[in-house]
């Protein structure tokens, strides 16, 4: 992780992988071959790829019981504990349906519908992955889905992990099917003889399944095309070197094309960070990803002026954003653009992966300059009201008609001008 001045920084953008032509050809095979023969194909797909034989998808409830049995009963308590929170914060973001009337009898308004249904795709691999289920599934929940489906990878025994077991189970999620990849997003999007189609589809995977998501796009809705994960930190002299290392790794550590940032205008702290990182990286598990990302996407640049240092800031609209300095909070009014904000030195950024509540499903390499994170309103649909009244016809009618006329189109204008009929 090199110091470097704001000035000799190319770009704070990476590319957000799009995969080869012929992994993009082959997830077309895979999607139209679901569509074709349902889970004939996706069994075969799930052999292929995850070197499981599947009989069932389901996950039955003899294998919710087991999962709940492996658990001690203080990981379950935390994860009770998280999914509260988690809810907690959600239920404050629910909009109600609004109407407007006027004397002249006009109502107008706008009604809150959810979705009839919301597909979830939960990583698999080498780790067990409870938070995603709970980041995705409580806002849909709260939204007031009806129905919420899961799907993540099978090991090769057949089974995924209990945590990802459990989390469904404590959210009472029971349409849980062990399938992963591009056959898991097709199922979802077109439906199979047991697994039923969604609506909306969300939560991250590989290129497969990032390219699937793509692919069904318009049939069904989706979140977004995830990119690599990202921290940006904004820091002044009264910040620990050794915790602004280790909330920096926190993200290097996830992919070998994460991006960790420290932007300061310490040149002290930028060189006891710049030493601090490389201590730490050598007790990691995941030293290699790590150390990969570090030194590919990592920086730390080092600002001349606090307005530079902000600016900055701004200018990469960070996935995660902490801000560690004497008064964070004075800070936070100059931020224009970041997916999550953390304030303050006892506010790392996992406390927002795992537990405080707000939603960790976050805009990447930039895109939080539009974007926001994972919310309920993502799982509702927002119909206008209109209704006029013969008052309000009459005193418009002629208003509209010549507005449609100035467009050309004058059906509009005689479908509003035949209603005159009414009051002659």
């Amino acid at each position: 992780m090199k110091i470097m001045n704001k000035s000799d920084l190319k770009s704070l953008k990476r590319s957000v992988d799009q995969g080869t032509e012929e992994q993009r050809k082959a997830v077309q095979d895979i999607i139209s071959q679901v569509k074709s023969r349902g889970d004939e194909a996706v069994k075969e797909y799930t052999k292929r790829f995850d070197k499981a034989t599947m009989e069932t998808f389901k996950v039955s409830k003899e294998e919710f019981e087991q999962a709940y049995a492996s658990l001690d009963g203080e990981f379950v308590q935390i994860l009770q504990e998280a999914a509260d929170n988690i809810r907690a914060f959600h239920e404050k973001q629910k909009t109600a349906s609004w109407f407007d009337s006027s004397e002249d009898g006009t109502l107008l308004g706008q009604k809150i519908t959810p979705i009839d249904a919301a597909g979830v795709y939960v990583p698999g691999g080498t780790a067990a992955y409870p938070s995603s289920v709970f980041m995705n599934v409580i806002p849909a929940q709260v939204a007031g889905v009806e129905r919420v489906v899961m799907v993540t990878p099978p090991g090769q025994d057949g089974k995924v992990p209990d945590g990802v077991l459990l989390a469904a189970q404590i959210l009472g999620v029971e349409d849980v099917f062990k399938v992963g990849g591009a056959q898991a997003i097709a199922a979802l999007a077109y439906g199979t003889e047991t697994i039923p189609s969604v609506d909306k589809i969300t939560g991250p995977g590989n290129v497969f399944v990032a390219l699937a998501k793509r692919e069904v796009f318009g049939d069904v809705d989706i979140d977004m095309i995830a990119g690599p994960s990202e921290i940006a930190i904004l820091a002044d002299e009264t910040a620990r070197a050794e915790e602004i290392a280790a909330d920096l790794l926190s993200q290097a550590e996830h992919d070998a094309r994460s991006s960790s940032a420290l932007v300061t205008t310490s040149e002290t702290l930028a060189k006891a960070v710049e030493k601090e990182v490389q201590l730490q990286l050598d007790s990691l598990p995941r030293a290699d990803i790590a150390r990969k990302s570090v030194e590919d996407y990592g920086m730390i640049v080092l600002c001349e002026s606090w307005k530079e240092a902000v600016e900055t800031i701004n200018e990469m609209a960070p996935e995660h954003l902490e801000i560690v300095t004497e008064d964070p909070f004075q800070e936070l009014g100059k931020i224009k653009h970041a997916g999550a904000i953390f304030l303050g030195p006892y506010s790392s950024e996992p406390v927002g992966d795992y537990f405080a509540g707000p939603n960790h499903v976050l805009p990447t390499n930039g895109t939080a300059r539009f974007s926001s994170p994972l919310n309920v309103d993502d799982f509702v649909k927002k119909s206008s009201i209109i209704s006029y009244s013969r008052q309000a016809l009459e005193t418009n009618v002629d208003k509209i008609a010549r507005f449609a006329r100035l467009e050309g189109l004058e059906a509009h204008a005689r479908a509003v001008e035949t209603r005159k009929e009414r009051w002659k």
